[in-house]
């Protein structure tokens, strides 16, 4: 209906109709209110102007009339908020088995690795009719992944994660800004969003030439670093066991119980002494400074891929993408 407005963006994610629909809602009813109030101030203007001879008299208040003008606009707000409470908690509820994609930001480029290793930068690649979750994180100052036609604008913050989610509906080239202004060049922060059918998508993804997937290059790292030389699956190491513990509360040191998620699992990477899993002492060494933002999605990634039916054999050496022993939040 309105993809021919010039002030009217494509309509192409699954969520976007219900924010517009939210949006013409309260531009409609701002217009009724202004041209109701307008309309009233007319009326009265020229019903009780100065007339010659004519007193001014006292008119009393009415309880019915203020309750009715009390109950009416607070019903409409009630259903104002519940209306973007829906829309915003389910915008901000990935659906389970979205395909993750790491976005990292910077002055100025989008920076973006898929599950499958397939790297790119100010461009995104995503199949027709695919949840995608988008886990992203900014490697200097405050940015925002802005994509009008699908209706989403998250920050991206430097120093942990946000998310953002989206399911493409049509197929085309769409505008990625970044919405906060983030320096000089900041309206050169620009990429594009390439959705396609499933198969070319395919055929995109495998002709990329990709060394391995994000978590195998996760698995990697986490060797090279020394990392399974503490975090073990058996009971022998000094670190926690970090297979199957992404999504799972953890109980610290201090009595605080979190959930292991992707910014969990980041600060226990960066500041390990930050958050001490109960029962192991603060012996892990900081990486902050020493690993970088891709280097850390990677191992964010390989930790939230173990399972325990990946797992191998107990302490053994080596860590099979899905895992075969690994812990908790240090790597």
């Amino acid at each position: 209906m309105f993809d021919n407005f010039p002030l009217w963006p494509v309509r192409a994610s699954a969520g976007a109709g219900n924010t517009d629909a939210l949006f013409i809602f309260l531009l409609a009813l701002s217009a009724f209110m202004c041209l109701a109030i307008f309309t009233m101030i007319l009326v009265f203007a020229t019903k009780y102007r100065r007339q010659r001879g004519v007193e001014a008299e006292q008119i009393e208040g009415s309880t019915e009339l203020e309750i009715t003008w009390s109950i009416i606009p607070l019903g409409i707000f009630m259903v104002i908020f519940a209306w973007g409470a829906v829309i915003y908690f389910h915008e901000r509820t990935p659906p389970k088995g979205a395909s993750e994609v790491y976005v990292v930001a910077k002055q100025w480029m989008w920076k973006l690795q898929h599950q499958e290793g397939a790297r790119e930068i100010n461009e995104l690649h995503v199949p027709v009719g695919r949840d995608v979750k988008l886990i992203m994180t900014s490697q200097d100052v405050i940015h925002s992944f802005y994509v009008p036609a699908f209706r989403i604008k998250q920050d991206v913050l430097p120093g942990r994660y946000t998310t953002a989610w989206f399911r493409a509906t049509r197929p085309g080239v769409y505008h990625l800004f970044c919405s906060q202004y983030c320096g000089t060049m900041h309206s050169g922060m620009i990429g594009q969003v390439v959705v396609m059918d499933p198969p070319q998508y395919e055929a995109w993804l495998s002709g990329g030439g990709t060394s391995g997937s994000l978590a195998a290059s996760g698995e990697s790292l986490f060797q090279q670093l020394g990392c399974v030389t503490c975090h073990r699956s058996d009971a022998q190491g000094r670190g926690p066991n970090l297979v199957g513990l992404f999504g799972k509360p953890v109980h610290l040191e201090d009595g605080r119980t979190l959930i292991a998620d992707e910014n969990y699992i980041r600060q226990c990477i960066l500041s390990p002494s930050t958050n001490i899993p109960s029962g192991f002492k603060p012996i892990m060494p900081v990486f902050g400074g020493l690993v970088s933002e891709e280097q850390l999605t990677a191992l964010v990634a390989y930790i939230k891929s173990l399972s325990p039916a990946a797992s191998g054999a107990a302490g053994g050496p080596s860590l099979a993408p899905a895992g075969t022993r690994s812990q908790n939040p240090k790597e």
